[in-house]
């Protein structure tokens, strides 16, 4: 191993920048598997939103409970779809970082939403703009019904963002 490959250039918010140019993430990226809340009542599931660059989302769906409709046919209604992105500054986290994913969980049961959580690349491995094009791909993603759960029961006249 190098020299430089041990020396820090730059440390702060969790990561470290090392003079070869990798980086060390010291938090913010422990994760927890997509599944069934039972103390919320929400389901969540990872998907790839677009394979060629990675980046993925995790869907969350409340407990869908059908209440008769004018017409009687059972259905529930449709509910606003919230397109969510971590916080992390651009370098640490992801949707299944266990207090973005318990968040989410709590906003989903809470708000009555279909929640699309954006898992964006990360700098500095991927330079911005990469991320807000990963933003712009998972909400045009979104929009467009791509997930069952989000054609099945997402509104997508009323979708919304949140950081």
């Amino acid at each position: 191993m190098d020299s430089g490959s041990t020396e820090v250039v730059f440390e702060a918010g969790g990561i470290r920048l090392y003079k070869d140019g990798h980086a060390e993430r010291t938090c913010g990226m422990d994760t927890v598997p997509a599944g069934f809340d039972a103390h919320t009542g929400v389901t969540s599931k990872d998907v790839v939103v677009d394979a060629a660059t990675g980046v993925t989302a995790r869907l969350y769906l409340p407990n869908i409970q059908t209440a008769p409709s004018s017409e009687s046919s059972g259905a529930a209604a449709k509910l606003p779809i919230l397109v969510f992105f971590h916080g992390g500054y651009f370098i640490i986290g992801s949707p299944g970082e266990p207090m973005h994913h318990r968040y989410v969980n709590s906003l989903v049961a809470a708000a009555r939403v279909v929640a699309v959580s954006v898992g964006y690349r990360l700098a500095p491995e991927h330079l911005l703009p990469a991320a807000y094009d990963d933003a712009w791909a998972a909400l045009n993603w979104a929009v467009s019904g791509a997930d069952p759960w989000l054609s099945d029961h997402g509104d997508l006249g009323r979708v919304f963002c949140w950081n």
